[in-house]
């Protein structure tokens, strides 16, 4: 299908070259990064990028005090010329599903021939992983380049106090996303926010539409303690006269999204169209896959844009019913901007979803016994894959390979998954919010299911791999990071 700009974009001038080791940046003289303004020094290499934005520290172990202020992101912004106000934007906020809902809408734009950008967090396995274009990850030398650009950017305004301090791992990720859309001149970028909504780092951008998914207890040290607080945080995201896709969720948070689109003017869409009928004979939608990258997948009939399509996505699972049915509606909104997409485009773009990590099954191999990823960071994420394995294993051993944030509530995720299990191997991946093994199991301490240690995680796969025999099913849960780690020590392809 022809990729044209939708009709109500204005031109916008050439991006600047990126600088190099043989060339100086316009950019960079113009922002005077040298006071003798002699050609600046090579751009450092991908590895120490990398380094250099690992060094600023996990985002969330630090304390919350100064970090979130949106006046300094656009500070940074400004110094690079506003590269987010060069594409229009999606913004996707909520406590669970956000990223799901994201990669549906990226590639239903995809398929609809939009030149499509996505930037997700956290990554399973690689950085680069949060910023794509067309499916395809940022490229390391492209990443080095900019982030050499922004972090000089940045090392700048510090030095001239125009910023009091250098911008976090996430505002500097963000930038370099923005930086790198821009420069790509893509047609539109779906942004998952990345913790809350109203002070995220991605806020800076008007989108063209705001999505929000479902909402839930999850971060109450940065974004409140109630569903109350954490949905007006959320709500942020949430522009006047522009639409707000939405489902009905928990009263406390309804009643916050329900006046917050009133107030503002906005314009409510509701995705209730587009969720097929859940209640516990859903299952019958959940059907064996044809595609050797997915065991299953969830099909059923829906109308869309006038017409009755099949739906079929590799997210497995009743609540994905719902994420799929915000990324519908968001589409069909967008359609009105954006003509190219079709019934016939939503269709395709949902049975091409890629979103690795999530109920993620893993055949098994002469190396491992079958294996399921899946990011359940929180209660009502653990629910959902408890739902979900009920509904395809019930008849398998479970032995699960549990990690996950000290912040999180482990005791909760422990009672409503460890139950299932015929083994849990507790274990500790490399981050400095990361529960020891031994905090996990003392955290689940009221259950009487038998809980291993692991000292990493793939010590904690060999020992599942000798419990599961035969016959049992390997399930690594509990948060990103240990999902990551496992893909890793697995050979996981994540594209």
């Amino acid at each position: 299908m022809c990729c044209a700009f939708p009709p109500y974009r204005s031109p916008r001038p050439q991006p600047h070259p990126l600088p190099t080791s043989r060339t100086a940046s316009p950019i960079l003289d113009t922002l005077k990064l040298r006071p003798d303004r002699r050609r600046p020094p090579p751009p450092l290499s991908y590895e120490i990028a990398i380094a250099r934005m690992l060094a600023l520290g996990h985002e969330l172990a630090q304390t919350p005090s100064h970090k979130f202020d949106l006046a300094h992101m656009r500070v940074l912004l400004e110094a690079l010329e506003h590269p987010e106000r060069k594409f229009p934007a999606v913004l996707i906020a909520g406590t669970n599903g956000k990223g799901s809902t994201a990669a549906t809408l990226a590639s239903i734009l995809q398929d609809s021939g939009y030149k499509t950008a996505l930037y997700t967090s956290p990554h399973l396995i690689r950085i680069n992983e949060r910023i794509r274009i067309a499916g395809v990850a940022i490229a390391d030398d492209t990443f080095a380049l900019i982030h050499d650009l922004v972090d000089r950017s940045a090392e700048r305004l510090v030095s001239e106090a125009e910023l009091p301090w250098h911008p976090s791992f996430f505002e500097m990720l963000t930038a370099i996303a923005f930086e790198y859309f821009a420069r790509e001149r893509v047609d539109i970028a779906v942004l998952e926010v990345g913790m809350g909504g109203r002070l995220d780092a991605t806020n800076v951008v008007e989108p063209r539409l705001s999505v929000i998914t479902d909402i839930a207890l999850d971060h109450q040290k940065f974004l409140g303690d109630t569903l109350t607080e954490i949905a007006r945080e959320k709500a942020g995201i949430l522009r006047p006269n522009t639409p707000a896709v939405t489902l009905p969720q928990a009263p406390e948070a309804n009643d916050v999204l329900g006046h917050a689109i009133l107030a503002l003017g906005a314009k409510a869409v509701n995705a209730v169209p587009y969720v097929p009928p859940i209640s516990p004979n859903s299952e019958q939608y959940l059907v064996p896959s044809t595609n050797e990258k997915t065991r299953y997948i969830s099909r059923y009939p829906l109308y869309v844009m006038g017409k009755e399509i099949t739906v079929e996505t590799p997210l497995v699972g009743r609540h994905q019913l719902r994420n799929v049915a915000l990324a519908i509606a968001a589409a069909e909104e967008l359609a009105k901007q954006f003509p190219a997409i079709t019934a016939a485009t939503i269709d395709r773009g949902i049975r091409e979803t890629r979103w690795p990590g999530r109920f993620q099954v893993l055949p098994a191999t002469a190396d491992h016994p079958e294996v399921i990823c899946d990011v359940a960071h929180n209660p009502a994420g653990a629910w959902a894959l408890r739902s979900t394995l009920s509904a395809t294993y019930e008849d398998r051993p479970l032995i699960f390979v549990f990690g996950a944030m000290r912040d999180k509530a482990i005791g909760e995720m422990a009672e409503i998954l460890f139950p299932l299990a015929d083994r849990v191997i507790a274990t500790h991946v490399e981050n400095p919010r990361a529960a020891t093994a031994a905090e996990i199991r003392q955290a689940a301490g009221r259950l009487s299911v038998e809980i291993d240690d692991a000292p990493d995680v793939p010590s904690a796969l060999a020992q599942a791999r000798t419990a599961a025999g035969s016959r049992g099913l390997v399930v690594v849960t509990g948060s990103i990071y240990i999902v990551g780690e496992a893909m890793r020590a697995l050979a996981a392809r994540i594209e």
